[in-house]
């Protein structure tokens, strides 16, 4: 018994589980009297001291993004913040047994059983994507199999926090993530997208047919290595009673190139579902992956029913009282207000909701192309990307750029963030090529603005750091080098040789030195 109480409601019990990342702990909810897991993250240890302040600011945004993503394969995220130096959070207790322990009681792994988890994890990381969010860090210690046979994925969004463009939090400059599932353009510090987790996806899926990883290596760096340079080993060559068509999307999913992989969750689990075992067969027992596409909603085995407590009445839904006043009729004045209170105490899911709902309103009030709509519009776009809404935010950026863009020109300052702005969206939603050739587009306006006296450098660096991280991602390492190799060069001879920027940019070059010539 550990006996510390986190925020004096969750006392901590036992370690579940131990890594670099932090500890897990099973812990007991006084509150409401239930059992939970609660994970510690320490910032302090994994990060310099300027780069932990920035890890808790982002945990709290992580967390709060990741918390709205709801599916039954998901563990579910009760709270989330900081207690003396640790960051915690704190989550469901999932009953069963990890992946890689489950496969270890069950070796070889049925193909079968193989497929009915790749199929579950498929719905998830479809639900994930479509946020989008991106795990990074996929593996069978972070996949629960329930006792039903069902699956559920942890460690949501924590891989992000610790993750911002790879080498910014880490002593060593090696990116964050498990090297036996590490996709290559994670490896080389690239742009990661829903394509990074389809590889982890891969090499899950080859270790539970296989009984081992794709890649295994003494070292993390000779891990990397084969990940970037070697072809994966057929499963069939290992165990041929596996259909060939699960071999052939094994080696889809663990291609090097992005865009060789599958286009996305949903065509993964099209490919899986004509092998998933038919309806209504028995299941093998305790713990079947099967067992959710065998009986869907069946009773978990070996658990007595009991009659469901009635659900409680929700109360009537109410509606802001700055987004529908009394008259009928919506007080834009009254929501701009209410905005900046909630944004003021970090209710920013509840800001967007006004925004979206008063701005229609507004426009028929104001007319479509007024300073009170396009001002409205422009903290719309902003929160959504503060909350992690990137899909959404994009089209509501695309409009602001061309509109400002018609007014002012192309090269205005607005004009140029909003298009900014739209290509960190584009990357953030996996669209390596769509971000890379907006980045392309406005970079020479900020280079013609760094070299006139007086200039900031500092928006063209970080696009020129962006673009070498995205060709890297889709597969042009050499061109990413020489961006990175020039970018240090500029770096070095406006900041000084150690600047915190040159510092990173060397970092990462080693890095993919040492990768190359392993």
């Amino acid at each position: 018994m550990n006996g510390r109480v986190i925020t004096d409601r969750y006392e901590l019990s036992t370690v579940i589980g131990q890594g670099g990342m932090g500890q897990v702990w099973t812990a007991y909810d006084r509150r409401l009297d239930r059992r939970v897991a609660v994970k510690l993250l320490r910032p302090d240890h994994m990060a310099a001291a300027t780069a932990a302040d920035e890890m808790r600011r982002r945990f709290v945004r992580e967390c709060r993004v990741t918390a709205q993503v709801t599916h039954p394969g998901l563990v579910t995220v009760h709270d989330a913040g900081s207690d003396g130096d640790d960051l915690y959070l704190v989550m469901q207790y999932v009953e069963g047994a990890d992946l890689a322990d489950h496969r270890a009681e069950h070796e070889p792994y049925p193909w079968p059983w193989a497929v009915a988890v790749a199929a579950q994890l498929c719905a998830v990381l479809a639900a994930v994507h479509a946020v989008p969010i991106v795990h990074r860090d996929l593996k069978p210690r972070n996949v629960m199999v329930k006792p039903d046979g069902t699956v559920t994925v942890l460690d949501l969004g924590v891989a992000s926090v610790l993750d911002t463009d790879t080498t910014r939090l880490t002593h060593t400059g090696s990116p964050i993530g498990s090297p036996a599932y590490m996709a290559p353009e994670q490896a080389m510090g690239g742009a990661v997208g829903p394509y990074t987790d389809l590889y982890a996806l891969g090499a899950l899926l080859h270790e539970l047919l296989s009984g081992d990883v794709p890649f295994a290596g003494s070292t993390a760096l000779g891990v990397l290595h084969r990940h970037l340079y070697e072809a994966p080993l057929p499963i069939r060559q290992l165990r041929p009673e596996v259909p060939e068509p699960l071999e052939a999307l094994v080696l889809r999913l663990l291609a090097k190139d992005p865009q060789h992989r599958p286009s996305g969750a949903q065509e993964v689990y099209e490919a899986l579902a004509p092998l998933l075992p038919v309806r209504g067969a028995a299941p093998a027992g305790p713990m079947d992956p099967t067992r959710p596409f065998l009986r869907p909603l069946a009773p978990w085995p070996d658990r007595a029913t009991a009659p469901a407590a009635p659900a409680p009445v929700p109360p009537p839904p109410t509606a802001s009282p700055a987004a529908t006043p009394a008259a009928g009729r919506p007080d834009v004045a009254a929501a701009v207000d209410e905005v900046k209170r909630l944004l003021g105490e970090g209710r920013i899911t509840q800001a967007v909701d006004i925004l979206g709902a008063i701005l229609p309103a507004a426009a028929a009030e104001h007319g479509e192309h007024s300073t009170v709509v396009r001002i409205l519009r422009k903290q719309y776009a902003t929160t959504l990307m503060d909350d992690g809404q990137y899909r959404r935010a994009l089209p509501e950026l695309r409009r602001l750029a061309d509109d400002r863009a018609a007014e002012a020109g192309p090269a205005d300052p607005q004009t140029l963030q909003f298009r900014h702005d739209a290509a960190l969206c584009l990357e953030q939603l996996g669209q390596a090529a769509a971000a890379l050739a907006e980045y392309r587009a406005i970079l020479p306006y900020y280079e013609s603005a760094r070299q006139q006296p007086g200039g900031d450098p500092s928006r063209a660096f970080g696009i020129r750091h962006r673009i070498g991280h995205l060709l890297l991602t889709t597969g042009d390492h050499s061109g990413a080098h020489q961006q990175l190799q020039n970018l240090l060069y500029d770096t070095e001879r406006t900041y000084g040789p150690y600047h915190p920027l040159a510092a990173e940019l060397r970092r990462a070059l080693q890095h993919q030195q040492e990768l190359r010539g392993f």
